[in-house]
């Protein structure tokens, strides 16, 4: 028998069962030793354990929904009606709507395989699956880069509401920072079931301040000479628009329904993972809805002078209200991209440790190590690149379109097909993944090349501000 003073590194298998000398370094043995304090050891990594299991096994399909809704209805909605003005109301409401559907869809593929490999913990486990090691990395390294972006597209948000809402002659390095502190502090809670609570919130939130900014600027148009008839809004894309513009407006509509992307994180959490149907409906139809109702209204009653994000085409007054209402969907719909970002780089550094789960003295120090890491990456970012609608293009074409159109294609492909592709029973679904890889592969290069020949333009034109400086965000 193996006294206390032996100590041996945990075996693969004890790896991957999760055994306590495994996930506790520096217990060594003791956990296995019988009578005395070895016993006690044990009991209480196992207590840890279970915790910190229990912890994490507690969204349900409303939940889950709930969490879905915060990571997905907020920058988004606030860039469609600028991206009606560009495209037209004919091709907005068809982009709109259409994309909605596609992004039920590869939710659905999406979680379709993590029923099937239920040991998928986010979606770089799903690139090791179809890919292997350089899977993993590559679609980690995307996973990082696009939460952590998301998280500086929310502190500038956030700076760009409070310079709204406060008109001083601040320094918007100041507003950058306070963003990012508030973001950070949202981002601490490390359980998805802790941040549902906010989304009741959150969802009130956008909603509420996209309802302000639709009868706000219906009101004015009304009031304004020739009524609403004299708004200048078009069923057709606007006269002079070239491929840049259009490729923007559209990768805006992708960004819009990013939703995919978190979803392994999610149902990870689920205590029963195949209700996650009920949740990917109900959030599709949601935005949709939303989506499709704010573009088309707010480019209706504004017209061609629309702006992103929308809120700011309302009257000074009413830009300041509803930015101040807005301010919870910013700052918790940014948070919980930090919290998903932060618990698969803390899952991975200490996947073999009992810090893996955030219940421990040193579990909440490296956790909140991380956090803080992420959001002052974030920050950099949000002043690195301080324009709101190509830094949105940007995300979405680099990276949403992998997570939430040409990576679910093939994992049909490779992870859920049964039988040849070409074969009766697979031959539509095959069509429909092979259409949706082609055109997630089209956005990514139209995307990218769209998005850094504007900001380019911008810059050249001097219409945008440059980095780190006092003067506000464009």
């Amino acid at each position: 028998m193996l006294s206390k003073k032996e100590k041996t590194p945990p075996t693969d298998a004890e790896k991957a069962s999760g055994s306590p000398s495994a996930l506790a370094p520096g217990y060594g043995t003791d956990v296995w030793s019988s009578g005395g304090e070895g016993e006690v050891v044990g009991e209480v990594v196992s207590a840890l354990i279970a915790d910190g299991t229990a912890k994490f096994s507690r969204l349900g399909w409303k939940r889950l929904t709930v969490v879905l809704i915060v990571e997905a209805i907020a920058l988004g909605s606030l860039s469609i009606p600028a991206a009606f003005a560009t495209l037209g109301m004919v091709a907005g409401v068809i982009c709109c709507v259409g994309l909605g559907f596609i992004a039920i869809y590869t939710s659905y593929v999406i979680g379709a395989v993590k029923l099937r490999f239920p040991e998928i913990q986010h979606y770089a486990d799903a690139g090791k699956l179809m890919m292997g090691r350089f899977g993993y990395e590559l679609i980690g390294v995307m996973f990082v880069l696009q939460l952590v972006l998301l998280v500086g597209s929310h502190c500038l948000t956030g700076t760009i509401a409070f310079v709204t809402i406060t008109n001083s002659g601040t320094c918007t390095l100041v507003f950058g920072v306070v963003s990012a502190i508030i973001l950070f502090l949202l981002a601490l809670p490390p359980s998805f079931a802790e941040v549902a609570i906010l989304g009741y919130i959150d969802f009130a939130s956008i909603v509420l301040a996209i309802g302000i900014t639709i009868i706000a600027t219906g009101v004015d148009a009304t009031n304004s000479p020739g009524g609403l008839g004299a708004v200048n809004w078009s069923a057709w894309p606007k006269p002079g628009t070239t491929f840049v513009d259009a490729i923007i407006a559209v990768s805006n509509i992708v960004f819009a329904y990013s939703f995919a992307m978190c979803q392994f994180s999610f149902m990870d959490e689920m205590h029963t993972p195949r209700d996650y149907v009920k949740s990917i409906w109900a959030l599709g139809i949601i935005e949709i809805i939303i989506y499709t109702l704010t573009g088309a209204l707010v480019y209706a009653f504004v017209g061609q002078d629309v702006q992103s994000p929308a809120l700011l085409s309302a009257s000074p007054l009413v830009s300041k209200i509803a930015f101040g209402v807005a301010l919870p969907v910013i700052f918790i719909s940014g948070s919980i991209n930090g919290t998903v970002v932060g618990r698969y780089m803390h899952g991975r550094v200490y996947a073999a440790s009992l810090i893996r789960y955030i219940n421990t003295k040193m579990g909440w120090l490296t956790w909140i190590a991380f956090i803080a890491g992420i959001t002052v990456v974030a920050w950099v970012v949000a002043e690195a690149i301080p324009f709101f609608s190509d830094l949105l293009s940007i995300l979405s074409a680099l990276f949403i379109t992998g997570f939430s159109l040409y990576f679910p294609a093939m994992m049909w492909f490779m992870l859920l097909r049964e039988g040849k592709w070409y074969s009766k029973e697979n031959l539509l679904t095959a069509v429909v993944n092979i259409v949706i890889f082609l055109m997630g592969v089209f956005m990514l290069v139209a995307g990218t090349y769209a998005s850094v020949k504007d900001i380019t333009k911008q810059y050249n034109d001097g219409t945008i501000r440059g980095p780190f400086t006092c003067s506000p965000p464009s």
